[in-house]
């Protein structure tokens, strides 16, 4: 059964994933539980980074398709997808910076969970596979939107349509990951740029994060114009104050999101 822990320390909330004997496979109903999760998360004015990880070897190899395997208490398949939607619209838009720090297999929507976050922290033995085909089962967890904005549509195409499991040397050749380091240099990577982040202005990142989450969407007028609303409200905030006085003071800024 997949459950879910959720850490708080210094502003940053670690969420982990464990089903370990199943390489923390989430189950039908787990989604919903994640979403949840994540709907607090945003809401928790105490929390300014989020990081998702797996316990034990693995990230997380997807939607649970072993013994027992159900679609929770729906009545039809596509309620229980909708639920998977829901669980990677909410990731996607979360306005706070997201970390997944992946070891070992990041497959199907575990991988898609990992590219739906705004950074991918990997270990050198990481290995990633959009696995669906395998399964009889086209792309899920927003990967027909993310990946070929990641990687371009006729790669997108060939990691989607040809499902191998690559390692985590060629993801970081193809962009996949942010960052890849030796696995016991990992935590002390995912606690840098948590810590970087959860120290940075709110407003402003999500603000940042929203206007490139829609860049690919918009047109330039339209993105010139949420910019100047964007940093019209930015203006009038503590912070903006702070990062001016910081600067003549010589010294780091001391953000309050306010």
């Amino acid at each position: 059964m997949t459950e879910f822990a959720v850490d708080h320390s210094d502003m940053v909330a670690t969420v982990t994933i464990s089903f370990p004997k199943a390489k923390n496979a989430i189950e039908t109903e787990g989604w919903s539980t994640l979403q949840a999760i994540l709907d607090d998360l945003a809401n928790d004015d105490g929390v300014r980074c989020v990081v998702i990880t797996g316990e034990g070897e693995d990230f997380c190899s997807g939607a649970y398709v072993g013994p027992g395997r159900d679609r929770g208490n729906d009545s039809h398949g596509l309620l229980a997808m909708r639920r998977v939607g829901q669980c990677c619209n909410t990731l996607f838009n979360l306005p706070k910076p997201t970390i997944a720090r992946v070891n070992g297999v990041a497959a199907g929507a575990g991988m898609n969970l990992a590219l739906a976050c705004d950074f991918v922290l990997a270990s050198d033995r990481s290995r990633f596979s959009e696995i669906f085909a395998r399964r009889g089962l086209s792309v899920d967890f927003g990967g027909s939107f993310i990946l070929p904005r990641i990687v371009g549509m006729q790669k997108a195409k060939e990691l989607v349509m040809l499902p191998e499991v690559i390692d985590a040397a060629y993801a970081d050749e193809l962009g996949l990951v942010t960052r890849v380091v030796p696995e016991g240099d990992l935590d002390d990577l995912v606690a840098e740029f948590a810590g970087k982040l959860a120290a940075g202005p709110p407003v402003a990142l999500a603000a940042s994060k929203k206007l490139l989450n829609q860049s690919f969407t918009s047109t330039l007028d339209e993105a010139l114009e949420f910019e100047g609303f964007a940093q019209t409200v930015q203006f009038a905030t503590d912070d903006v104050q702070e990062a001016g006085a910081a600067f003549i003071e010589k010294r780091q800024p001391r953000f309050n999101g306010r």
